[in-house]
């Protein structure tokens, strides 16, 4: 089956599921491959994590298996060491060939539900294929609350390039701004992070700007946080992991030059 006719099933199949989506989503807006893949992502964005047909995935992951693999993949031995262990690269998250990427994941740990946003849940979610939310689900359901602030859950990777991806939800900043209660959470998400790594004996870690994007946490302030608490983790545990700081805005590349220019 080619491509577009892959897009063609899987649409049709959740709209099954969901009637009228399209319409909600796109505006009938659909000639173009382009247009069809939109439409694919927000129905997948959009859809609850109930159980799909073994065809459907054998449909979604052959596609996504393309569409992922059309890009340039960056694996770790293409990236120059900064800082013992550490490595900074800028570019998609959902791009790289490592054993873990970090998602900036939301308390119900469904991924982000509003059909094509932009943030790094979203992404990963539509990128890595339904099963993802299916599998966060269980594990909520399983621990019968919504994920805490601080904490880490690991779960396959599916059809990204990586193999797990670890889910931490960080601080959000609201009008009273950063407290040491909310850099303290910060801080126990790359920890937490990092403890399940190497729990699971994982070679590589690549984490995003936790809480930095939709949670409203100051890059710097953030930044600084990260690489601290990477560091003391490093040098507490003796932990081998190597560590790529990942940035997507040159914002928070320039801010992170800087951190890791300086000298220990």
């Amino acid at each position: 089956m080619e491509q577009e006719a892959r897009l063609g099933y899987l649409i049709d199949h959740l709209l099954n599921e969901n009637p009228n989506a399209d319409e909600q989503i796109m505006q009938g807006k659909t000639d173009t491959i382009e247009e069809k893949t939109a439409l694919f992502r927000g129905l997948c964005n959009i859809r609850q994590p109930e159980p799909v047909s073994e065809q459907f995935l054998k449909v979604q992951d052959a596609f996504l298996t393309q569409w992922n693999n059309e890009r340039h993949l960056t694996s770790l031995h293409e990236l120059e060491v900064v800082q013992p262990h550490l490595y900074l690269w800028q570019g998609d998250i959902t791009s790289l060939a490592v054993d873990a990427i970090v998602n900036a994941a939301n308390s119900e740990l469904l991924g982000c539900t509003q059909a094509n946003h932009d943030c790094i849940d979203n992404i990963i979610h539509t990128r890595a294929g339904v099963q993802l939310r299916l599998n966060c689900d269980e594990l909520t359901k399983a621990q019968g609350r919504k994920e805490p602030m601080g904490k880490a859950k690991i779960t396959k990777a599916y059809n990204l390039p990586s193999k797990y991806v670890i889910h931490t939800v960080g601080p959000f900043i609201g009008e009273r701004g950063v407290s040491p209660l909310k850099e303290h959470l910060l801080a126990s998400s790359y920890s937490s992070c990092l403890a399940l790594a190497d729990a699971y004996q994982l070679g590589t870690i690549a984490f995003c700007c936790i809480s930095t994007g939709e949670f409203n946490f100051p890059n710097g302030r953030a930044a600084e946080i990260a690489i601290q608490t990477v560091k003391e983790y490093m040098r507490n545990t003796g932990s081998k992991l190597h560590v790529i700081f990942n940035v997507f805005k040159d914002k928070d590349l320039q801010i992170y030059k800087s951190l890791l220019a300086r000298k220990e």
